[in-house]
């Protein structure tokens, strides 16, 4: 627990006993050697594994109802990766947004452990005392991942030759590199998103930031990887913000780490406006400061590229205290007086982030058009099925997700080159490349979205479309949108073809639902090209079913 008491310079006791240390030690799996990895006596309120795994399991013990506790994978050296789930009704995965905090990419970064660790006593302890508490546990499922690299922080504490032993300024993980007697990967390069593109990690395994042999090579990595894969529910990810806690600076820092650009093709810019109005609010909260990733330097192969790029996680890197000094002993090592103020002093914004989280684009006032059952801007794939019953007839041009690229008829565009938001679309035909024959639909192809669970009172569906066809169209051929409920499908809108050119571009249709609040429904999406020597082609982009 943060704060405790400092032991003795003789120290011949601990906050837990050297049996306890040892037992913990044992259940994760570790040989006895790596209890001599510790802090020294003048800095004793940090904790060190054994003592972390002792906390966390005593939290669990004593909270049993609202905190599960448990390994999620292995390090290198078969260290556990440990999780704690903190939740109103825990042995449930309930339908609750979800917050994810990790710590401890980075071994020299003592204080991010001592942040995870404030965060989980703050929750577990003031759940059912401090209203504010109760009620984020009470509406969300909330994750913490402790120590990101076990190995790397432990062997941080053995140098007894270094300029201030124990401490060895360590980084990396300490997975050996084939070929060389350098050992380690930076972890926080290792991440498959955008992974050594941008000369923002190192080819080199003698370098701090040496970004691995290939893009998920650090067991670590593929271990934090699988969780945050795991939360993809019914193609629907759960996780819908997240901290990575890193030190030093005092900055909030949002993505993209790997370009400079503040909107670059894969991300769009509500994504980015919300980003920023979190990133900022975070910052006034606790006295950082707000930044994009890249306006401090360029990174890439990070967690929060790969968070935001790959599952549309509003993801953030909190660089905690001190402030940037001359050396590496003053940026990651702060005398431990510190931890109690430095850890308390991100209460509130600990606490914005569960909240607002939840739904982030409260941030920027749009909850009810963007927090509803279903947001779709398709710059992901969640969960939509071509052809889900098997009985499409397209030869050619059936639905895809991806880039369009623009087609003409008569010096007409039929398919738009830009999407309505980001990069992506659903249309019928291949993405970026495909030739213009290959884009037109021949026969019939249906998409079909993943089941959503619509409330009591529900809000309406939404969505942004182009049905365009040459002047040979017929009333055969149409675009059509149905709600799959009960085994029944229900035709809620059409657009029919005609003998007359209608060139592609965006339209918003708004549609009602309450015939069908509190039920599981499914949206699907028909087009159809059954008149001879005719060219059609459709698209669909931004599907949202909004509060009410």
């Amino acid at each position: 627990m943060v704060g405790r008491p400092r032991r003795p310079a003789s120290r011949p006791l601990r906050r837990i006993t050297a049996a306890v240390a040892l037992a913990a030690v044992l259940a994760a799996g570790i040989a006895g050697p790596t209890l001599a990895a510790d802090f020294p006596a003048s800095d004793s309120r940090y904790h060190n594994y054994a003592e972390m795994v002792a906390d966390i399991q005593a939290v669990a013990a004593a909270h049993p109802d609202i905190v599960q506790v448990r390994s999620i994978g292995k390090s290198y050296k078969g260290r556990d990766i440990w999780i704690a789930k903190i939740s109103d009704n825990v042995a449930t995965d309930e339908p609750e947004p979800e917050i994810l905090f990790d710590a401890l990419h980075h071994a020299r970064e003592h204080m991010t452990l001592e942040q995870a660790l404030y965060a989980l006593h703050l929750l577990a302890d003031g759940y059912g005392v401090d209203p504010t508490v109760t009620k984020v546990v009470d509406a969300r499922e909330i994750w913490i991942i402790f120590d990101v690299n076990p190995d790397g922080a432990e062997y941080d504490l053995t140098c007894a030759g270094s300029a201030r032993p124990p401490y060895c300024a360590w980084r990396k993980n300490r997975q050996p590199n084939v070929g060389t007697s350098y050992v380690g990967t930076d972890i926080n390069r290792n991440y498959g998103y955008r992974w050594a593109c941008c000369s923002g990690s190192s080819s080199r395994p003698s370098s701090l930031t040496y970004h691995g042999s290939r893009a998920w090579s650090a067991p670590e990595t593929r271990v934090v990887a699988a969780f945050v894969n795991s939360r993809v529910v019914g193609g629907i990810q759960q996780i819908k913000a997240h901290v990575t806690l890193h030190t030093n600076g005092q900055l909030i820092l949002w993505p993209f780490g790997y370009t400079k650009l503040d909107v670059p093709k894969d991300m769009t810019v509500v994504d980015h406006n919300t980003f920023v109005a979190m990133g900022r609010r975070t910052a006034a909260l606790n006295g950082y400061r707000a930044m994009q990733s890249s306006d401090l330097y360029i990174t890439d192969g990070d967690q929060i590229d790969w968070m935001y790029g790959a599952h549309r996680i509003f993801s953030f890197t909190w660089e905690l205290y001190p402030t940037e000094t001359p050396t590496v002993w003053g940026d990651h090592y702060p005398p431990d007086e510190r931890i109690a103020s430095q850890t308390a002093r991100n209460r509130n914004a600990l606490l914005y982030v569960i909240d607002v989280g939840g739904c982030p684009y409260r941030a920027i006032s749009a909850s009810r058009a963007l927090c509803g059952p279903l947001y779709d801007d398709f710059e992901i794939s969640r969960g939509w099925q071509v052809n889900p019953a098997g009985t499409d007839t397209a030869t050619r041009g059936a639905w895809s997700r991806g880039t369009s690229t623009a087609t003409f008829s008569g010096g007409y565009p039929m398919q738009l080159a830009r999407a309505y938001s980001g990069s992506k679309v659903i249309a019928t035909g291949r993405p970026a490349g495909a030739s213009a024959n290959a884009y037109d639909l021949d026969g019939t192809t249906t998409i079909r979205s993943a089941p959503i669970q619509l409330p009591a009172e529900t809000g309406p569906l939404s969505f942004v479309y182009y049905f365009a066809h040459n002047a040979t169209s017929t009333a055969n051929d149409s675009f059509r949108v149905f709600v799959d409920a009960g085994g029944v499908r229900t035709q809620i809108y059409h657009e029919n073809g005609a003998r007359r050119l209608d060139p592609a571009r965006w339209a918003r249709v708004t549609l009602p639902l309450t015939a069908w609040a509190g039920q599981s429904v499914q949206i699907v999406f028909k087009a159809a090209d059954t008149a001879e020597a005719s060219l059609v082609e459709a698209a669909v982009d931004d599907v949202r079913i909004q509060r009410p």
